[in-house]
Order: structure tokens, then C-alpha cells, then sequence
């Protein structure tokens, strides 16, 4: 029996209504050139926060068939790094299949991924980006991967394996990021240190991005994802990045003692 991999967070991240869900899409999208790209970086948290900054971002793409979605583990399940080769995800109103084909690549050329349905079951950093992408393109296929581990060396070698798997398939794939930067703090501080990690983004250098993270107590959760990516287009031959839009939840809520901040990036 083919697995169906169940919306988690559907009616608290983002509508769990599919003609609401819709309805918010189209808000949050907006008129603008779309462009293909190597890699984006986006946001993960409940859509009235993030979701205008990764709307921004998918406004721009001109989605390929096929994605490579990382993410953080944020539950703690599962293995140090998790792909799901096989079945669907379902979200209200509609489904996205794994690529099977570029799974297995992706087995091959990167051996810390290992087959783990349980990393991905109550994660919630890839499912909030399916909406958007199924909505923009409709014969989409995908690759689940969650990240747990940090430190570079691992995220290195998962990054130069997914860009094996790539050119190994050889065909037109979005690297997705999924990633929140600083938690928690001020609006003053996150800004500081929300461009320190903008900046290492912005120049495709994973070892800067680390360093930014470590020496300046950078709350990142997606900081794995993020160097995997890095290392990832850096070996795919990426020509440049640039910030579609910065802002944090105070932006929203108006509360800037204590803001979450979300950037979305384009590298192509």
C-alpha cells in the first residue's frame, strides 16, 4: 500500500480548509516576473507570520517538476537525516507525490540520508511550503528531507550529495531551505543578528553562515538545512543570491520584545 503521509499542522500553521487555504494563497502571492533558480530559502512558521515573506519568494519562481525540500527536525524523531523515497503528502485539498527516481539518486549520493517516515510525521517545517508550491505548479514532484544534525562536516557531505543526485538525474530541480533565523530576542537584536546570517546567505558561504551562527548565538533552527543547500549550490556552480524580503513576527504582531525573523532567498 502506498504511504500517505497526513497533514500535521493543517488548521493551526496554515487553513485546514481547502477553499480557505486557496483564498489565502492568492493573498499571499503576488504580480511578479518569476524567473527559474538553483535554490530559494524560506520561512516555516504559521502563515500569518512567514507567510507573506514565502509568498514573496514563490512569486518569483518559475517552479520546475521537481524539488528537493530540507527542512529541520524540530521533533526530535527519526534519524540524523531523513528522506522519504516513496508515496505522497497530503495537505487540505490536495497532494504532492515523492519523485522516486531522484529519491533513490538521492540515496545514492548522499549515504547519511537514511529511509525514515517517523522524522517526517509531526514535522512541520516542509508541509506548510506544499500549498504553496502545489498551487503553482500542478504536476509537481518532491523529495522530503529533514536534517537534525548541524555541525559542517555532515552538512557538507549531505549538501555535495544532493547536488550529485541532481546532475545523477539530470533534470530542472528546485533546492528548497526551510528555515526561521533568530528567536526570541528584541526586534533590535534579531535585526543585528538576522543580517549577520542574511549577509553569510547572501555571499553562498556556508562557513561563514556557521560561524556567524556560533559566535553570535544565532537561534537559527534551520541551520542545517541551510548549509546543506549552501554547500550544495555551491558545487552546482550558483551565480549569486539575493533577499527578496526580511521581516519578524513583531512586524506582524507588533510585540518586539520577543520576534522570530524570516527571510526568503533566491540563488540562482
Amino acid at each position: 500500500m502506498e504511504r500517505v503521509r497526513q497533514p500535521a499542522v493543517a488548521g493551526s500553521f496554515y487553513p485546514d480548509e481547502p477553499e480557505r487555504l486557496r483564498a489565502q494563497l492568492r493573498r499571499l502571492l503576488e504580480e511578479a516576473p518569476r524567473a527559474p533558480a538553483l535554490a530559494a530559502v524560506v520561512p516555516h512558521a504559521g502563515w500569518i507570520y512567514s507567510g507573506p515573506v514565502a509568498g514573496a519568494v514563490y512569486s518569483r519562481l518559475e517552479l520546475p517538476a521537481l524539488a528537493i525540500l530540507l527542512g529541520p527536525n524540530h521533533t526530535g524523531l527519526g534519524a540524523a537525516a531523513s528522506i522519504m523515497s516513496a508515496g505522497r503528502w497530503r495537505y487540505p485539498g490536495g497532494e504532492v507525490p515523492i519523485a522516486g527516481r531522484l529519491a533513490e539518486a538521492l540515496r545514492r549520493e548522499a549515504p547519511h540520508l537514511q529511509e525514515d517516515p517517523l522524522a517526517h510525521l509531526q514535522e512541520h517545517a516542509l508541509e506548510v511550503q506544499l500549498p504553496f508550491l502545489h498551487h503553482l505548479r500542478a504536476d509537481l514532484e518532491m523529495v522530503p528531507i529533514t536534517l537534525m544534525r548541524t555541525d559542517l562536516g555532515f552538512c557538507r557531505e549531505v549538501g555535495e550529495g544532493v547536488a550529485r543526485a541532481v546532475r545523477a538525474v539530470g533534470e530542472p530541480t528546485l533546492l528548497l531551505a526551510s528555515t526561521d533565523l533568530n528567536h526570541y530576542e528584541s526586534q533590535e537584536i534579531s535585526n543585528r543578528k538576522d543580517r549577520l546570517a542574511i549577509d553569510a546567505i547572501l555571499a553562498l558561504d556556508p562557513e561563514r553562515l556557521d560561524r556567524a551562527v556560533q559566535e553570535h548565538d544565532i537561534s537559527m533552527c534551520g541551520i542545517a538545512p541551510t548549509l546543506a543547500t549552501l554547500y550544495a549550490v555551491r558545487a552546482l556552480g550558483a551565480g549569486g543570491a539575493r533577499l527578496i524580503r526580511y521581516q519578524t513576527s513583531g512586524d506582524v504582531s507588533g510585540d518586539f520584545q520577543r520576534v522570530v525573523g524570516y527571510a526568503g532567498v533566491i540563488i540562482t
